[in-house]
C-alpha cells in the first residue's frame, strides 16, 4: 500500500511540475496546455541556440523579407514577395474548426485584414500537416518532405512559392521562434463554460486528461485543406450565380488591391478608375492572364526573366459565389 501511495505521489509531482503556467488564462498557449495534459508534443519547436537566431529576426524576415544583425541588413529572402504577401499573421477565421471563405471575408474586413490565398501563419505551429490536398498536384514530390515537417514546409514556401532563396539555419529557427509567438491561445477556441470547466479540472487534477485533449483539439484544424477548381467553362457568362456588388467591393479592395495597388507586389496597377474596371470587364470573358476567372482559379506561372507570379485561390479560400460577387462589382464599376 505504501508503495502505491509513493508511486501516485510521484506521478502527481511529475504532472504538476510540468505545468507551464498557473492558473489558466485567455492567453494560455494551446500547445503548452495540450502538452501539459499529456498530448504528443509538436515536433517543430525552435532552436534559438542556432547562430544568431532570435524572435525579432524571425519577425523581420516574415514581415520585411530581411533582418538586421550588428547594424547590417541580411540579403533579401525574395526579390518578389514577403510572407505577408500571401499569409496573414493575425487570426483570420472566426470559427477555427470549420473555416469558410464567406465568414472569413466578413471577419477579415471587420479586422482590416487582407483576404488572401495562403493559410494564416497565426496558429500554423499548432498544425501537424502542411501543403495539404491538391498542392501535391502543383509541387509534386517536393510536397512529400514538407507534408509533416514545418521546417521543410517553410523552405518549400521560401524557394517555390516566394521564388526566393532557401533560408539559412539561423534564419529558419528565427522564423519558427516568431511563429511560436503567434500560436493559438485559449481565448481563440471559444470553449463553452462546461468545456472550460472540464479542461481546467483536468489541468488542475490530472483527471480526464484524454477527454480534455479531445475537446481542445476539436476546436481547430491541424491541417489546411486545399481543393483546386476550374474557372467557369463559359468565361463570358461566368458561373451563372447572382453577384453581390457590395461583397465584390470588399474582395477587390482586400484581395486584388492587396497586391496590385501602390506597387506592393505586382506591376499591374488595379486602381479605382473606370478605365481599370473596363479593362477587367473586357478581359473577364477571355482566356487571358488578365481574366479574373483565369487568375483566381489557375493563378499565373513564373516566366523566364520574371519570377513574380500570382498564386491561385483554392475552393477553401474563395467560393464561386465570391467570384460572382467580384464580377458584379467590376461590371457595376465599369459603367
Amino acid at each position: 500500500m505504501r508503495q502505491v501511495v509513493i508511486i501516485l505521489t510521484f506521478c502527481v509531482f511529475i504532472f504538476l511540475s510540468f505545468r507551464v503556467e498557473d492558473p489558466l488564462n485567455p492567453e494560455f498557449s494551446i500547445a503548452k496546455l495540450l502538452e501539459a495534459l499529456g498530448d504528443e508534443p509538436l515536433p517543430h519547436k525552435p532552436n534559438l541556440l542556432t547562430g544568431d537566431a532570435s524572435i525579432s529576426r524571425g519577425r523581420d524576415i516574415v514581415i520585411n523579407g530581411m533582418s538586421k544583425a550588428g547594424g547590417k541588413k541580411s540579403k533579401r529572402q525574395s526579390k518578389y514577395f514577403t510572407c505577408i504577401a500571401c499569409h496573414n499573421i493575425e487570426r483570420e477565421d472566426p470559427q477555427l474548426s470549420n473555416p469558410s471563405p464567406e465568414a472569413r471575408l466578413k471577419y477579415t474586413n471587420d479586422q482590416n485584414l487582407p483576404f488572401l490565398q495562403g493559410s494564416a501563419l497565426y496558429g500554423v505551429v499548432n498544425r501537424r500537416s502542411f501543403y495539404n490536398g491538391d498542392y501535391e498536384k502543383k509541387y509534386g514530390d517536393l510536397v512529400k518532405p514538407a507534408r509533416n515537417d514545418l521546417r521543410q514546409a517553410i523552405q518549400l514556401c521560401a524557394v517555390e512559392c516566394s521564388q526566393g532563396r532557401k533560408l539559412r539555419d539561423f534564419e529558419l529557427e528565427s522564423v519558427l521562434a516568431y511563429l511560436w509567438t503567434i500560436d493559438l491561445k485559449l481565448k481563440d477556441l471559444f470553449l463553452t463554460p462546461d468545456e472550460l470547466e472540464l479542461v481546467e479540472h483536468a489541468f488542475d487534477t490530472g483527471n480526464n486528461r484524454g477527454e480534455a485533449i479531445k475537446v481542445l483539439r476539436s476546436k481547430y484544424l491541424d491541417s489546411s485543406p486545399a481543393t483546386f477548381v476550374d474557372p467557369p467553362a463559359d468565361r463570358s457568362n461566368g458561373n451563372q450565380l447572382t453577384g453581390r456588388p457590395e461583397n465584390g467591393a470588399i474582395i477587390y479592395k482586400n484581395s486584388c488591391q492587396h497586391c496590385h495597388f501602390e506597387n506592393k507586389y505586382s506591376f499591374l496597377l488595379l486602381d479605382d478608375s473606370k478605365l481599370t474596371f473596363q479593362h477587367l470587364q473586357n478581359k473577364a470573358g477571355k482566356y487571358s492572364s488578365h481574366s479574373m476567372y483565369q487568375v483566381i482559379r489557375y493563378g499565373t506561372p513564373p516566366k523566364g526573366g520574371k519570377k513574380a507570379y500570382m498564386p491561385q485561390y483554392t475552393k477553401e479560400k474563395m467560393t464561386d459565389q465570391q467570384m460572382a460577387d467580384l464580377r458584379a462589382f467590376i461590371d457595376e464599376s465599369a459603367q
